[in-house]
């Protein structure tokens, strides 16, 4: 009999705020297994148009090759059954954008062998848990958390503060909208964000 791919599987979660270097720890373990001799694939969200379709990118202009997608689920169906039977590693840039996250590393780990390597962002602009990436955690067989330094004083960044006073959940920008920021002035950055919009508000009003 032949041994069963099941033990193969692997799934690894990169996390923390924008501007962390998820994105390039994700690069580094993708070429690693490149240079091992296994085959790769990268994904991200569709919904990211900022480098255009064909590249996933770091913030200092690092490409990688990948495959723009609205759901992991049609990963098959854009490379053929053949070619994803023939997949090793698959990595996944801002996961936090796909929700069937979940679902999708279950099956490519558990079921067909694949290592998931994934990064995205924990928490969204508020705090609050971003996407299925903290659901993955309980799969995970290691989770990194990355931190960003402070755009106010230098400390460890814990956390994404939206410069905008846009508040849908999904607002794909970068430095132009976030920045990482400390505990601190996280809670301050708000306080200020938070007075601004009153002073809009009763301006609206008026």
């Amino acid at each position: 009999m032949e041994p069963s791919r099941l033990s193969s599987g692997e799934i690894h979660v990169i996390i923390g705020p924008m501007f962390a270097g998820k994105t390039t720890a994700l690069f580094r373990g993708i070429q690693a297994a490149s240079n091992n001799g296994r085959n790769v694939a990268v994904i991200k969200s569709n919904k990211d148009t900022r480098y255009g379709l064909d590249s996933a990118v770091t913030h200092d202009g690092v490409k990688l090759p990948c495959f723009s997608l609205a759901d992991l689920s049609s990963l098959k169906e854009k490379i053929g059954v053949q070619a994803y039977e023939k997949l090793d590693v698959i990595g996944i840039d801002e996961a936090q954008f796909f929700e069937d996250l979940y679902d999708f590393c279950c099956k490519a780990a558990d079921n067909d062998g694949k290592t998931v390597i994934l990064a995205g962002l924990d928490g969204d602009y508020l705090r609050r848990s971003f996407g299925s990436v903290l659901d993955v955690v309980p799969l995970a067989d290691s989770v990194t958390k990355l931190t960003a330094r402070c755009e106010f004083c230098g400390k460890r960044a814990f956390f994404t503060l939206r410069k905008t006073k846009d508040t849908q959940a999904e607002l794909i920008g970068g430095a132009d909208i976030y920045m990482p920021v400390c505990r601190q002035h996280y809670i301050n950055g708000h306080v200020v964000n938070e007075a601004g919009r009153v002073v809009m508000k009763s301006q609206k009003i008026q």
